[in-house]
């Protein structure tokens, strides 16, 4: 310690103290979820206030850029939490309130919770989902003030604020349960995976099954998304992970780099509606639609499955036209690799599908017991024992990574339902409701156009999952007004909430992949509107034929469907992308609708 002073040891020590305090509220965030699973039924409004209470510090310390925002999300986080613990100890009392806020102090209350939300969900996602919250919070005020059918009678500031903050009806209601029931305990499990070496089988899987193929490379970053987007449920991680080995092995390989971009984006916007996780939207559906988890996910496998067709083939007509290689040997792993680092994921899907299908069990219980799968692989690595120094890190890992998702999901959510809950309040979603009826004037083609222009405008500002949700809120009961199934209208507005990934202007995944290869982005963009052609057909074809997703209950009709759609999405894929003449084109395109068309004979 000779020339070493006490200032420059507290100087080294303090990003290690901040770190093990982060790691630790980490793990404090594990257990507490992991302890609803168990602990049998806590009250909502204790448990939904403490899950917002510990997602706080992640939303508002740590996104902090810069040193007035960190002080100032310290001082908010800490009024906001005040207020969550003191809705969690006096949860009794405030049901007798009946949604109505008594005094100053909890008018303050209500306001540093609300102005808690917006301020993560700026920080997590930007202004635009923020922004819209606060202006439904301005019509539920002052919504009266606005003359005609779109005004609603005035709601005091004690009833509104209170029935969003210290009643079911707001903050802590239908959908914060499913952030703290189920989309939690699927972030720690993916997180557990993410930690150890499942995301290594992934690709390795991938790699050793397609790399080989004609395109290889582009046909590995297919199956890789495809595999990793079921347990991230994020199309913008995604592209990080995945694209970080596809994108220079295609480079390496001479493919076109727009080309090797568009791949890359619009397989990992797959990742979203890829069965079992699907971001948080699988668990917004089950509560939403009363439909079990396993329900929800065999509805959405073959339309899933049918999304990575139409860009796997969507690549072979681009490896056509511009010659694309296979990955070289050397590149490719051994088999004996793949089955032991395939392992790292196969034994806790495996744990995942057998309690979900086989033993019964809720997905929250049936993710638990992954979990558990998980973390028991986390001690070794594909040569043997991980060591301490590994399991060490990967533990810390876990956590920290687990407590910045689950924040990120909750403040999303949380900003969502102050949307949800004006909309309620006011009625306004009804009155939109009936718009969209009016201006389509039963006719359904056009409420589902109606419904993908507002799923698309919405998506372009805000995250997939508060699109779908806000989109469903108003669009779903005129979809079903008009005949739709509930499930299939859930699952045509979450599609079509994905359409701006890959749509222009916004198109994230775009703009993301483009600038891991510095290729143009409008280019990467018109080449992934045409790999993604399955977004735009398939919702379409599951309203047309509804056996598409009645995979558990008529599982030779939904094959027979989705065979019939796969040659369509083959037929019109060549007819878009492949070099051919006007005729051989327009002949394409005939044989696509014919095969559109043909599940309707049965």
């Amino acid at each position: 310690m000779s020339g070493v002073s006490p200032a420059d040891v507290m100087e080294d020590s303090s990003p290690r103290l901040a770190r093990l305090s982060w790691v630790a509220l980490g793990a404090l965030s594990i257990g507490f979820h992991l302890w609803l699973i168990f602990s049998g039924l806590v009250p909502n409004l204790i448990a939904r206030p403490l899950h917002m209470a510990l997602a706080l510090p992640w939303g508002l310390v740590w996104a902090a850029r810069g040193r007035a925002e960190r002080i100032s999300g310290l001082v908010l986080a800490a009024a906001a939490m005040a207020a969550c613990l003191y809705i969690a100890l006096h949860e009794e009392a405030l049901a007798d309130q009946y949604g109505y806020l008594e005094g100053p102090g909890q008018m303050l209350m209500a306001g540093a919770l609300i102005l808690a939300v917006l301020e993560m969900a700026r920080r997590a996602i930007g202004w635009p989902l923020p922004l819209v919250a606060v202006i439904a919070l301005a019509y539920g005020l002052f919504g009266h003030l606005v003359p005609g059918e779109l005004g609603h009678q005035a709601i005091p500031a004690a009833s509104l604020l209170g029935t969003l903050t210290i009643a079911e009806g707001g903050l802590w209601g239908q959908l914060t349960g499913v952030s703290v029931n189920i989309v939690s305990i699927f972030v720690i499990f993916g997180a557990m995976l993410n930690a150890g070496e499942a995301g290594q089988g992934f690709m390795n899987l991938a790699v050793a099954t397609a790399g080989s193929l004609k395109a290889g490379a582009a046909k590995v970053s297919v199956l890789a998304s495809a595999l990793f987007g079921s347990i991230s449920g994020s199309a913008s991680a995604n592209v990080a992970s995945t694209g970080a080995f596809t994108l220079p092995a295609m480079a390496n390989l001479g493919y076109p780099r727009a080309f090797a971009a568009a791949v890359e984006a619009v397989a990992s916007s797959g990742g979203q509606i890829m069965p079992p996780l699907m971001g948080a939207g699988a668990f917004i559906m089950v509560e939403l639609t009363a439909t079990p988890y396993t329900g929800v996910i065999m509805a959405a496998l073959l339309p899933a499955i049918l999304y990575f067709w139409a860009v796997w083939i969507g690549v072979d007509a681009f490896a056509a036209r511009y010659g694309l290689k296979p990955m070289r040997t050397e590149e490719r792993p051994s088999w004996r690799r793949v089955i032991v680092t395939g392992l790292f994921f196969l034994v806790p899907f495996a744990v995942l599908m057998e309690r979900l299908f086989l033993a019964g069990y809720s997905a929250q219980y049936a993710a638990a017991s992954a979990i558990l799968a998980a973390a028991a692989l986390l001690l070794f690595t594909s040569g043997g024992f991980a060591g301490c120094k590994t399991i060490a890190q990967r533990a810390a890992e876990v956590c920290l990574a687990s407590g910045r998702q689950i924040s990120m999901v909750a403040a999303i959510i949380l900003c969502a339902t102050l949307i949800i809950g004006v909309l309620g309040m006011t009625g306004l979603g009804v009155k939109i409701t009936s718009l969209i009826t009016g201006l389509s004037h039963g006719n359904l083609a056009i409420a589902l156009l109606l419904t993908a222009i507002a799923c698309l405008i919405l998506g372009m500002e805000v995250p997939t999952t508060a699109a779908y949700v806000i989109c469903i809120a108003v669009t779903g009961p005129a979809l079903v007004r008009l005949g739709v199934p509930l499930l299939h209208a859930h699952l045509f507005v979450f599609w079509y909430a994905l359409l701006s990934t890959i749509t222009p202007p916004v198109c994230g995944t775009v703009f993301i992949a483009a600038g891991m290869v510095d290729a143009p982005w409008t280019k990467v963009a018109r080449h992934a509107m045409s790999l993604g052609l399955g977004l735009y057909v398939i919702p379409l074809a599951l309203m047309a034929h509804p056996d598409l997703v009645r995979l558990a209950d008529a599982p030779l009709s939904a094959l027979a469907t989705a065979a019939a759609i796969a040659a369509g999405l083959l037929f019109l894929s060549r007819a878009i992308i492949a070099p051919m003449g006007l005729i051989r084109r327009a002949l394409y395109a005939i044989l696509a609708g014919a095969a559109f068309w043909l599940p309707a004979l049965w």
